[in-house]
C-alpha cells in the first residue's frame, strides 16, 4: 500500500485529504466561500476531529512503550492508521496487526464510527455516535430528574424525537447484521477476531481488518458463501441499510 513509498512527506499529504475527505463537504463548500468559522461551530466535526485526535494519542503513546524507540515514529504510524481506517480510506504504512490489543481495539472502534454525514467516509457517521452519547446521557439524567424536560440540541438546534428513534433504530439495524454476519462467519471457519473484524471492515467499507483479513493479508481464502456476506455488508454499508431495506419491502415497489 502507501507504505511502500515510506516517505513521511507524502504520507503526511494524504493524511491531510484523507481528513478532509472524512469531513462533511457542505463544511467544505462553506470554507470555500470564506466562512471558515463553520467548521469550528459544527459540532460534528469539532467531534471527529476530536475522536481522531484522541486516537492518534492513545495509540501512539502505547506505540511509543511498545513498539518503536521514537515518539515522533509512533505518532507517524498512527497518525496514518487512524486516519486512515477513521476516513474509511483503507490505505495502510504499518502491519497494525502486530500492535499491542489496546491498539487494535481503538482502530476496531473506528471501524464502526467512520467519517461524517455527508463526506466520503461510510460505517455508522459521527454524527449519529454524537446524538446517541446525548441520547444516553439524557436517559441518565432521567433517572436523577425523572420530571425534567431535557430535548437533545446539537448545537442551537433541537433534534426531534423522530430523528433520534430513526439514529436509534439504524444503530440497532447496524449491530444486529454485525452479530449475525460476524456469527455466520464463525460457522465458516474465521477465528473470532477475525470474523468480527472482516465484518467491521466491509460493513463500515474500511477494507483492512484484524486477524485473517489484516492489512497484510487478503479476502482470498474466505469460502465462496462467506465472501457473498461480507459483498452485501459492503452494500449495506455503502447505501446504508435503510436504503437498502426499503428496495426489498414489497409495498415500495407497490406505491
Amino acid at each position: 500500500s502507501v507504505g511502500a513509498y515510506d516517505n513521511p512527506v507524502f504520507e503526511n499529504i494524504i493524511i491531510l485529504f484523507m481528513f478532509i475527505a472524512g469531513a462533511n463537504f457542505t463544511l467544505h463548500y462553506k470554507a470555500l466561500h470564506g466562512n471558515l468559522k463553520s467548521l469550528f461551530k459544527d459540532r460534528e466535526f469539532l467531534f471527529y476531529s476530536g475522536v481522531i485526535l484522541f486516537s492518534i494519542l492513545a495509540i501512539a503513546t502505547e506505540l511509543r512503550f511498545y513498539i518503536y524507540n521514537s515518539i515522533f515514529t509512533a505518532l507517524r504510524y498512527a497518525s496514518f492508521q487512524v486516519v486512515s481506517i477513521a476516513t474509511t480510506t483503507g490505505f495502510v504504512t504499518a502491519d497494525y496487526d502486530v500492535w499491542p490489543a489496546f491498539s487494535k481495539s481503538v482502530l476496531l472502534i473506528l471501524m464502526f464510527i467512520g467519517g461524517c454525514a455527508g463526506s466520503t467516509g461510510g460505517a455508522i457517521k459521527n454524527i449519529r455516535v454524537l446524538l446517541l452519547i446525548k441520547q444516553a446521557y439524557r436517559e441518565f439524567r432521567k433517572l436523577i430528574h425523572p420530571q425534567a424536560v431535557s430535548p437533545i440540541r446539537l448545537g442551537d438546534k433541537v433534534v426531534s424525537e423522530d430523528v433520534m428513534r430513526n439514529i436509534t433504530g439504524f444503530f440497532f439495524l447496524y449491530i444486529f447484521i454485525f452479530v449475525i454476519s460476524s456469527f455466520v462467519m464463525t460457522i465458516l471457519g474465521l477465528d473470532i477476531v477475525s470474523a468480527m473484524a472482516s465484518v467491521a471492515a466491509t460493513l463500515g467499507n474500511v477494507g483492512p481488518g484484524l486477524g485473517l483479513v489484516g492489512p497484510v493479508q487478503t479476502y482470498a481464502f474466505i469460502p465462496p458463501l462467506g465472501k457473498i456476506v461480507l459483498t452485501l455488508c459492503m452494500l449495506l454499508g455503502r447505501l446504508e441499510i435503510y436504503t437498502v431495506l426499503i428496495l426489498v419491502v414489497p409495498e415500495f415497489w407497490r406505491k
